[in-house]
């Protein structure tokens, strides 16, 4: 078989690879770099990238600066997987009913879950907050996790319907020959066949719920005991002073636990991704 694609094709979608790549890492690059930098190295003019006074200081500094930090980074997490679950709870049984059931206003009730993703969650602030008032949930981890839930399911509706249509219904109308019902059906016959999907769909909604969790943070929270850590986070900036290496310190901890997951899940999410993609 032939190769599609000639040499200088495939040098131009190298570059263009390599020129994404480092669109999207240069932050991160930089934020690295900010953490082994002192203090006083920063506002340096003209900007000096590199010096010999790089140190790992401000990673055992950041501890003192902020004793509690540990307990933002644990909440992150807390309110990351919660969230995960709770969307998972719903997205299941919802998904697997556009999937396989044809119903009066499926196909409005379904760009209406593809609108709700286009709104963001400023938009809601308000009467969030006073539903969440009226039920004395603010400054609590629900205050967080139950908004932060009800913005993924949409998402994850749409993702993991898109898998479930992929799997032979011939499968399920076997189980239901032998006297299986549709609760069992779904439990012991579509969710085994749908674990790279349901990964897909688990890892999607825990990286959204982490990176959405400081709007939710600052508006309906004021306990730090309850406080993740992108809120947190803004202890480091003082009355005279902003602990910027230490910050983006923190930060690149912070992410560690996310990317130990990512890294984790990455063959399962790779084949979930393309899985269903060759039609046969």
């Amino acid at each position: 078989m032939m190769d599609r694609y000639s040499l200088p094709h495939k040098v131009f979608l190298y570059i263009c690879v390599a020129i994404f790549l480092g669109f999207i890492l240069l932050p991160f690059f930089e934020m690295f770099m900010t953490s082994l930098r002192p203090l006083e190295h920063l506002f340096r003019s003209p900007y000096q990238f590199w010096s010999d006074d790089f140190s790992f200081r401000a990673y055992a500094q950041m501890w003192e600066t902020v004793p509690m930090l540990p307990r933002y980074i644990a909440n992150s997490m807390f309110i990351s997987l919660s969230v995960t679950a709770l969307a998972l709870l719903f997205i299941i049984p919802a998904a697997y009913a556009y999937a396989r059931f044809d119903f009066k206003g499926k196909s409005i009730s379904l760009g209406i879950f593809l609108a709700v993703n286009m709104f963001s969650g400023a938009v809601l602030l308000i009467p969030l907050y006073k539903l969440l008032r009226n039920y004395g949930l603010l400054n609590t981890y629900f205050a967080m996790i139950v908004p932060g839930a009800a913005f993924l399911v949409p998402m994850g509706i749409w993702l993991l319907k898109s898998y479930l249509e992929k799997i032979p219904r011939e499968l399920e109308e076997a189980a239901f020959m032998d006297g299986a019902s549709r609760l069992y059906t779904l439990r012991r016959v579509v969710l085994p066949l749908a674990v790279p999907g349901l990964i897909v769909v688990g890892v999607a909604v825990f990286l959204s719920a982490y990176a959405q969790q400081f709007l939710f943070a600052i508006t309906f929270n004021s306990v730090k005991d309850y406080m993740p850590l992108p809120a947190g986070i803004l202890e480091f900036i003082g009355y005279q002073s902003v602990k910027w290496n230490e910050m983006m310190a923190a930060s690149i901890v912070g992410i560690l636990p996310v990317l130990v997951i990512f890294l984790f899940l990455q063959r399962y999410l790779v084949a979930g991704l393309t899985a269903g993609a060759i039609k046969e």
